[in-house]
Order: structure tokens, then C-alpha cells, then sequence
């Protein structure tokens, strides 16, 4: 039988609950540029790469007024303040990483957040929680493209099939299952069907590492 030889988390409303001060920051911003931005566009862009993104919100804004480049450097730098200041953990998510660290199964972060987007993050959590980090600014494709898990597992130096991972988008859910690994997701804003080589949970808290051990069973 297959061993877990390695878990790797998406950041962004999976580790963290990041995707509510995504969303006020572009709701924020976007106004102020004369965009139209609803929150209902904020969860089409859950899981998305950051420079999809940025293309999709320059589209909503009227011609001449920022230019991409600012465009990002402005939502990234007010994201990454908010996120210096306070984060909120999912709950379950700091158990499920000190749990797999003391049986030594390794973890990666595989995240479409930018390298300074997530060191905010890190900031709030001990030192090298993760022994591999793949940011977004680090691939060339983003998620749902496999690129960003089959380098985490890469660096990790395991086999994609006996990996889990665990994210809370369709773009990153269909990342992972595209990279041959089991995905465990746990939705937030957006609704993720049952399909094989997933499991579908309301929360972190009820895993563990021989639960994630029995998926690959």
C-alpha cells in the first residue's frame, strides 16, 4: 500500500482565513478606481493566479486610470499590511501542522500568493512550519494548471500519487487532482462536488495524519 509521503497546503482560505481581506481590499480599491466589483466577483477570482487576476480587474477599470503594474503593486501591498497586522487560522489548521510534524510527514505550501503575500503569513506562525514553499511569482503556470504541486512535490522530492492536498477552490482543487494527487477539500465561499481521488469535509479540525494516511489506502 502507498505511504503519505507528504501534504501540501493552499494558503489562502485553507490555511488561513485570507480570502475575506482579499475580497475588502478589492471591493475597497476597485471602487476607488472607478470599477463596478461585487462580492460575487471576488469568489470568481478564489484560487486564482495573481496575474489572471490582475487582468481580469483591469478589464473593470475605465482606460488610462492605473496601470497593471500599479494596479498590483497597490492591492498586493494593502493585502500584505492587512496581513502583517492579524491573521485568522482556519480552525484545525495549526493542530493538523504540529500533529504531521511530530509523526515527520513533511508539508509544503503551495500557494497562487505572492513570495511577500505569503511571508506576511509566516510571520504569525513558529519558524519552518514548511519544508518547501512554491509562491505564485515562482511558476510560470498558476493554479488550476498542476505546475505549482507537482514543483512542491519536486522540491520535496516524493511521488505526486502519494500525496495530499489540502485547498478550498475549484482552481486549486483541480490543480492538485491534475498533478495525480488526493485532494482533500474544504470549501469556504465557493461549493466543491464530490469526485474520485477527493474528499469533500465542512473543516480541518476532524483530520489527522492517519486519516490522511487512510485516503491513500
Amino acid at each position: 500500500m502507498p505511504a503519505l509521503q507528504a501534504v501540501l497546503w493552499d494558503m489562502d482560505g485553507t490555511l488561513v482565513d485570507s480570502e475575506k481581506v482579499w475580497a475588502e481590499v478589492q471591493l475597497e480599491l476597485l471602487a476607488e478606481l472607478g470599477a463596478t466589483w461585487t462580492v460575487e466577483d471576488c469568489m470568481t477570482l478564489i484560487g486564482s493566479d495573481l496575474r489572471d487576476a490582475v487582468q481580469v480587474w483591469m478589464a473593470r477599470i475605465p482606460e488610462g486610470v492605473i496601470t497593471a503594474e500599479e494596479l498590483a503593486d497597490r492591492m498586493f501591498s494593502a493585502v500584505v499590511e492587512a496581513l502583517r497586522k492579524e491573521v485568522t487560522f482556519q480552525p484545525g489548521a495549526l493542530e493538523l501542522l504540529q500533529a504531521l510534524r511530530k509523526e515527520d510527514i513533511p508539508c509544503a505550501l503551495v500557494s497562487a500568493s505572492y513570495r511577500v503575500m505569503i511571508d506576511a503569513v509566516l510571520e504569525h506562525l513558529p519558524p519552518d512550519p514548511f519544508a518547501v514553499i512554491v509562491a505564485g511569482d515562482e511558476v510560470t503556470l498558476g493554479k488550476p494548471n498542476p505546475e505549482p504541486y507537482l514543483t512542491g512535490a519536486a522540491r520535496l522530492g516524493v511521488d505526486p500519487a502519494n500525496c495530499v492536498v489540502i485547498e478550498d477552490s475549484m482552481t486549486g482543487t483541480q490543480a492538485g487532482t491534475a498533478a495525480g494527487m488526493y485532494v482533500v477539500a474544504v470549501p469556504q465561499w465557493v461549493s466543491i462536488p464530490d469526485a474520485p481521488r477527493r474528499l469533500v469535509v465542512k473543516s480541518l479540525e476532524p483530520l489527522t495524519p492517519e486519516s490522511l494516511r487512510s485516503l491513500l489506502r
